[in-house]
């Protein structure tokens, strides 16, 4: 009996034909001209981000120089006396940011970890098709929603806050009692709490994208090795998904707060404006540094204008810092050191 024995094909001859197949020079080629267009882009967001910069620090040159250190520690905003500062609407701004993303990390947690871990493959592309319409949907109508139907269907829950919670200063309300049956509600509408959920369903889809898309990516074989040892799915995912995806948890955190901390309109149309510092997010009256732009924007004398590009180059700063800090956190994990360059 005679045996046939077909020799393997020689790896060189393979590598030999697959190098016939694609020309050297062109591939040299196409990748350098990939890598000079995505550092040409990068190098294009830089410079743009430099102008903004420069632009706002040149327009508030003239305000920043009459007031000085109290730009940062002055509660009026009378520009014209020459009496204002951010200290109210920046302690604002972060307090609808800080709401905001308290109500919208764990959202977007829960969503990203059910639609990448727990939902069947034919609802998985319907759910992450709504999530990414959710966040497609203007800001005014959002600003809408909040003001004329969500703001009167949640001032029982500031109330319920505001009577078993006043003993934290952040939830207390001057001058409510919330044993009086017959107390108005308007002291909890247009408040730091109302304004900062309303955020909250705005940037939690951002949020909830950038995490699916980290969570997806966490290495299969970590995952089938975990469930070979006696794992649970949970427990799969709290030792393999979660660690890996830190980077993406903190990255669309960061990146829902950014936006959190520049909304305009939604928050214009659901706060009532106050120049005063205001640490109770319960009560009635807010305000940020977006939406006094905006409400002083129309109005503002020359000099009033400095100051508004003044406030706007202190959250153009901000910002930046913000994500600078999640940036440098997020490149410490797994996922955010896979796809450092």
């Amino acid at each position: 009996m005679t045996t046939f024995v077909t020799a393997p094909r020689d790896r060189a001859a393979g590598a030999a034909d697959t190098a016939r197949r694609v020309p050297p020079g062109r591939t040299e080629t196409v990748d350098r001209v990939f890598r000079g267009g995505a550092r040409g882009s990068g190098a294009v967001v830089l410079v743009i981000m430099l102008l903004v910069g420069v632009f706002l620090t040149y327009r508030a040159t003239q305000a920043l120089g009459v007031a000085r250190f109290d730009f940062l520690t002055e509660p009026l905003w009378e520009p014209d006396a020459h009496r204002f500062g951010i200290a109210a609407v920046l302690t604002g701004t972060v307090l609808i940011g800080l709401v905001a993303v308290g109500i919208a990390l764990p959202l977007a947690l829960g969503t990203a970890l059910y639609i990448s871990e727990y939902a069947p493959r034919k609802l998985k592309r319907t759910l992450v098709s709504l999530v990414d319409l959710m966040a497609a949907v203007p800001s005014v109508v959002f600003g809408l929603w909040g003001a004329f139907f969500f703001q009167g269907h949640v001032t029982g829950l500031s109330r319920w806050l505001a009577t078993y919670l006043s003993w934290i200063p952040l939830f207390a309300v001057d001058g409510s009692d919330p044993d009086d049956p017959l107390q108005t509600l308007t002291v909890y509408t247009s408040s730091t709490f109302i304004a900062g959920i309303v955020v909250a369903l705005m940037v939690t889809p951002i949020a909830c994208s950038v995490m699916r898309e980290t969570f997806s990516q966490a290495p299969a074989g970590e995952r089938e090795g975990a469930l070979a040892l006696g794992s649970t799915r949970w427990g799969m995912i709290r030792s393999v998904v979660l660690p890996y995806g830190w980077g993406g948890v903190i990255g669309g955190t960061m990146l829902g707060l950014g936006r959190a901390l520049g909304e305009t309109i939604a928050v214009f149309m659901i706060i009532s404006p106050v120049f005063a510092v205001q640490p109770h997010i319960l009560q009635n009256g807010a305000n940020s540094v977006s939406a006094l732009i905006a409400l002083r924007y129309g109005s503002a004398s020359e000099f009033g204008m400095s100051a508004l590009m003044a406030a706007g180059l202190a959250l153009f700063l901000m910002t930046l810092i913000v994500n600078f800090i999640a940036s440098s956190i997020a490149a410490r994990s797994r996922s955010g050191a896979g796809t450092e360059a």
